[in-house]
């Protein structure tokens, strides 16, 4: 059971099968990419269920009408951790064409388990930040310290808590517990809460590295 607040497991039955194949140590480099996408459409749509909509005036072929589109005033901003959340942008691109994409560049360091950064395009100011939505992609939230690094940059410039959403494939409860210590209002979506952290920091059972799963790089 999810005892969490603002944490969203999405358990379609589409999710949980293709969740059991990225799973599986067998699954080849191509079968694992796929199946992320399959999550992923999944995952964007809980994510950006409660984006507000505004009445406009269209016209058919038929006749004029009125019809909802998401608010004009509003800015979704999605934010990818590299390398392994470009795989989620692909998808978030597709669905949302108009949103701008902001990359976010960091690694883990394997020895204190501390993101270490290599790379910002976020702005030093956002213009009305209150407008922005941002969607911060990761496959793996596992001791939360990237998440709470990624979140602290769009906070730090204003943009409130409730307006971030972190999606994820797979979520350590040690790394929701880091995030909602700090940031209890950002929305976290995940397509599953595993067990727990090993001494390594990886989540179990998890899946491995993420990132070298998806770009074929994992040493045998």
């Amino acid at each position: 059971m999810n005892k969490y607040n603002n944490v969203f497991v999405v358990n379609h039955p589409l999710c949980c099968h293709n969740l059991s194949i990225i799973r599986n140590k067998a699954t080849n480099a191509e079968v694992f990419r796929n199946a992320i996408r399959r999550i992923t459409y999944l995952l964007f749509y809980k994510a950006t269920e409660d984006l507000e909509l505004e009445d406009v005036n269209i016209e058919t072929p038929l006749e004029k009408c009125q019809s909802k589109m998401l608010k004009a005033d509003k800015e979704i901003i999605i934010a990818p951790i590299l390398r392994a959340g470009l795989i989620f942008s692909d998808i978030a691109n597709e669905i949302m064409p108009f949103a701008t994409v902001r990359h976010i560049g960091m690694y883990r360091d394997e020895e204190t388990l501390t993101p270490v950064w290599y790379y910002n395009k976020i702005p030093v100011e956002f213009e009305n930040p209150e407008s922005k939505i941002i969607l911060i992609l990761d496959p793996m939230l596992a001791t939360g310290n990237s998440a709470i690094e990624s979140i602290k940059l769009f906070a730090n410039k204003k943009v409130p808590q409730k307006n971030i959403r972190f999606v994820s494939l797979i979520s350590a409860p040690e790394g929701l517990d880091n995030v909602q210590k700090y940031y209890p209002d950002v929305k976290i979506i995940t397509a599953s809460i595993d067990n727990c952290l090993n001494k390594h920091g990886y989540i179990r059972p998890g899946l491995g590295d993420a990132g070298d799963r998806i770009f074929n790089t994992v040493e045998n």
